[in-house]
């Protein structure tokens, strides 16, 4: 057995590992950016080696210093964690070439799997049935058009290499099609430095279904059934579930014994996952389900088939570089209940889901269910890296118990001031359609305007912030969920909330409610939304903003300028392109108008709120 670990990673999924690594007895050292020098998992390892700035390039896909860290600090093996470089054939070959252990599969099982045209080759050669599409070699616009015209549409064009939604773009018509290829190539060059592409059909009533394989060096593979991932936004996962709602005994075996033949078609060891698409328009039917690719690696969604199967995924993978045996046999394995996870990431669903940074200084989680996390309070979410907070996975006997379970951990998050996702995903889960499995990957993207809450507090929000107020509401050791009466309250209280200022009576306190004040604010956790109210008047600066002004959403890289100063511009005209937390964010003309000034340009770093260009009604 191991006896010590190298997490090549930063946040939930090194303190993941760390937690199941140390239980296992083995010494664990953590990696860290400039920007992590105080992160929880530079915290809980036993030692932590500083490996660069703060921009992952400069850090944690830097593999050459990760292997100098491990022989510094004496690792017998590296754990990738997910992302970064955890399925980089290159840096797998390195770390074996150093005489380190990898934990992972083997570099050959990740550069066959690593690109999904020649992954898609394997599969059929295998046996496994694939999506109608075009993976040829011939990467010209003219190419490209013609094979989507042929397929017919809508088409999905996706990048070869990475996942995470990146380098993806869904075509409805035909005279869209190359302004989408150009931006999913530049998409996918930036985020992977590969910008080639395949084309798919887009599947009518898709479900995304994914089936965990592992696999050990005695020649071993076992499936530990499926996963349901439909419910996404952007093609990145938001809820996931186990087992497939509506998956029957006879579908089921042929997914997972599909993804069995696709893990030993590359001779897998380890943890792996092969993802497929399903044509739910009839229900899940063995002969519509079709392989979409392989991730050679632990997924983030990963708890949900550990709660219904009671394995540990990360003891496996360590136990299996050790070289040992797979500890069960695929007879052992079976379902046990319900598993649902939410992916609670630091956005903001009422500014267009942009990314929230900053210092979490309010963090506080129900204590039911599972939560991976990779922070606590007091410490900051990072423009550098992914806006995930934390993960939070419930089980139960049914779907609905796992459902109501997850619904009120989620529904008790208390987070400021960063801004998350939590009173989205609390709109979500109860949702009727979620709550009946009625269940496609354009499910959220329907929705998507009844789900996100009200950015403006209702009327009864407004009064428990005025109750709480008056009644001097404070932080207890347990969180910001307790009354305490100080005096005798006051008759009357005036606050302000975006922008509307009201004077509330005082009538009488609501039990339960959560909700905390100071001597300048009052917040109101309500379903997973927080309300800030200021105790007094919001004073603003000296200068406001113009209607036409365009100011930077989130810091950022200036990727694309697409216009100059003096240009006539239409309402909704891409301007420019900011990337930040490895997404883009196109911002447009608000109207009709004139470029009066552009202070930006390409390949600029710019600041939240940055005047970026100003746009004026009529001609200059």
């Amino acid at each position: 057995m191991l006896r010590s670990l190298l997490i090549a990673n930063r946040g939930e999924i090194a303190c993941r590992v760390i937690r199941t690594a140390r239980a296992m007895g083995m010494r664990t050292v953590a990696v860290y950016s400039d920007a992590d020098a105080h992160a929880l998992h530079v915290r809980q390892a036993d030692e932590a080696v500083h490996i660069g700035p703060s921009p992952a390039a400069e850090s944690y896909l830097r593999g050459d210093r990760i292997i100098d860290a491990a022989k510094a600090a004496g690792a017998e093996a590296i754990h990738p964690g997910y992302g970064f470089l955890s399925e980089n054939a290159g840096f797998a070959r390195a770390v074996i070439d150093a005489g380190l252990v990898w934990v992972g599969p083997s570099p050959e099982s990740i550069e066959a799997m690593g690109l999904k045209d020649a992954a898609k080759k394997l599969m059929r050669a295998a046996g496994v049935p694939v999506t109608p599409g075009y993976d040829g070699e011939d990467q010209s616009p003219d190419t490209l058009q013609k094979e989507a015209d042929s397929i017919g549409y809508p088409v999905l064009i996706k990048a070869v290499a990475g996942g995470g939604g990146k380098g993806m773009r869904k075509v409805d018509k035909a005279q869209d099609f190359l302004a989408a290829l150009e931006s999913c190539k530049r998409e996918a060059d930036s985020s992977f430095g590969n910008s080639q592409v395949l084309l798919e059909k887009w599947i009518t009533s898709p479900r995304h279904i994914e089936v965990q394989v592992f696999g050990d060096s005695h020649g071993n593979v076992v499936h530990l059934f499926e996963r349901d991932c439909s419910l996404q936004r952007r093609h990145q996962k938001v809820i996931e579930e186990a087992p497939a709602p509506g998956m029957d005994a006879a579908t089921r075996e042929a997914i997972c014994a599909a993804a069995v033949r696709a893990a030993k078609a590359v001779d897998y060891v380890g943890a792996g996952t092969i993802e497929f698409i399903a044509d739910a328009s009839e229900g899940l039917r063995a002969d519509r389900v079709f392989f979409m690719e392989m991730n050679t690696r632990l997924q983030v969604e990963h708890p949900v088939t550990e709660e219904i199967t009671g394995v540990d995924l990360v003891e496996w993978q360590l136990r299996v570089a050790s070289g040992e045996p797979l500890p069960l046999k695929q007879k052992e394995l079976s379902i046990n209940g319900h598993a649902i996870e939410a992916r609670l990431y630091a956005e903001d669903p009422a500014k267009g889901f942009l990314p929230s940074t900053g210092r979490l200084d309010y963090l506080l989680f129900q204590d039911d269910g599972r939560i991976e996390t990779g922070v606590e309070e007091g410490d900051a979410i990072s423009p550098f890296y992914d806006p995930m907070v934390a993960k939070l996975i419930a089980w139960g006997e049914t779907r609905e118990d796992a459902n109501s379970l997850l619904f009120k951990m989620v529904s008790s998050v208390e987070i400021w001031p960063v801004r998350t996702n939590a009173g989205f995903l609390s709109r979500t889960l109860e949702e009727p359609d979620f709550l009946d499995a009625n269940l496609d990957t354009s499910f959220i993207g329907d929705r998507l305007q009844t789900l996100i809450p009200e950015e403006v507090a209702g009327d009864e929000v407004w009064e428990i912030a005025a109750e709480c107020a008056l009644l001097n509401v404070v932080r207890s050791d347990e969180g910001l969920a307790g009354f305490r009466l100080n005096s005798t309250p006051q008759v009357s209280i005036t606050l302000s909330h975006q922008g509307e200022t009201r004077t509330l009576p005082f009538e009488a306190a609501i039990a339960g409610s959560t909700c905390y004040s100071d001597d300048e604010r009052v917040l109101v956790f309500d379903y997973g939304t927080t309300y800030e109210f200021e105790k007094a008047v919001r004073r603003t600066g000296q200068h406001s903003a113009h209607d036409g002004d365009i100011l930077a959403p989130m810091p950022g890289k200036v990727i694309a300028v697409d216009v100059t100063e003096g240009q006539q511009v239409e309402a909704g005209q891409r301007l420019m392109v900011i990337e930040a937390m490895k997404m883009e964010h196109a911002l447009v003309a608000p109207f009709a108008g004139t470029v009066a000034e552009l202070a930006a340009h390409q390949g600029q770093q710019v600041q939240v709120e940055a005047l970026l260009a100003r746009v004026v009604k009529g001609e200059t």
